[in-house]
């Protein structure tokens, strides 16, 4: 059963930039980046060494997905969920945004990305919500690829959040019950301003949404590979847009 569903939602074979329709790519695409200790354990290193690869990664497909024309990219790195790991293990991913946006912020300036962040920023360690407000704000100006960071995010809290906004306008008067409706929902999530995911990509096998954008995902094109997240190449990336172009997208309709 395993399998039929890898051979349904995924292939891992990759395939060529010039293979890709270019009047049809995604606009909006999500990736829930997994399997960096996996991939660390296959090598006998420690779980950091995967994580450190994994930042690597990142500026991989950034680079592919500009390249095609993706207009939005959004990459999963640390959900509500996360904290409960080890505390040294959780110190050493807080530290990896400073480092990658240190390395990185020049390149990705000159390419026109636009970084936002997307989660709840008060749980954050002080360095780490510095790094990013720091590039939020140096690449505010920018007007090419929208590279958001979803970093102590969980869809799950975010939907319970905006429920309490609503409540609140109910409340105090300033919104009917009756007038509730998809836009104003929405409009309270914390990926307000972004399109929802056209195409969502998990790497390393799993196949869960592991409370990702469960409200914006509700109509995306899904994507399993067996490949780990450090592993991930840019050939494997144009082979997703690839079988997201192969599928017609109906919306309930017909």
């Amino acid at each position: 059963m395993l399998q039929r569903l890898k051979a349904l939602f995924g292939k891992t074979s990759a395939a060529p930039l010039q293979t890709l329709e270019s009047d049809n790519i995604p606009q909006h695409i999500a990736i829930i980046m997994d399997g960096n200790g996996r991939w660390a354990k296959r090598r006998g290193l420690p779980r950091m060494a995967g994580h450190h690869s994994g930042m690597k990664a990142v500026k991989r497909i950034t680079m592919a997905a500009d390249r095609v024309g993706v207009k939005y990219l959004t990459l999963y790195a640390f959900s509500t969920e996360n904290w409960k790991r080890p505390k040294a293990e959780v110190e050493f991913l807080m530290k990896l945004p400073q480092e990658f946006l240190a390395m990185e912020i020049k390149d990705l300036m000159e390419k026109n990305v636009r970084i936002r962040i997307m989660g709840y920023k008060e749980d954050l360690p002080s360095h780490t919500l510095k790094a990013v407000e720091d590039a939020v704000a140096l690449t505010s100006g920018n007007t090419g690829l929208v590279l958001t960071f979803a970093l102590n995010y969980g869809s799950r809290k975010e939907m319970i959040e905006a429920m309490k906004s609503i409540g609140r306008d109910i409340r105090d008067g300033k919104l009917d019950p009756d007038e509730i409706d998809v836009p104003d929902m929405e409009s309270r999530l914390l990926s307000t301003g972004l399109p929802d995911p056209d195409l969502l990509i998990r790497t390393s096998g799993e196949l869960r949404l592991s409370n990702f954008m469960l409200w914006q995902l509700a109509y995306s094109e899904m994507w399993f590979t067996d490949v780990y997240w450090p592993e991930f190449s840019d050939q494997h990336f144009y082979e997703a847009v690839r079988e997201y172009q192969r599928r017609a997208r109906r919306y309930g309709g017909l």
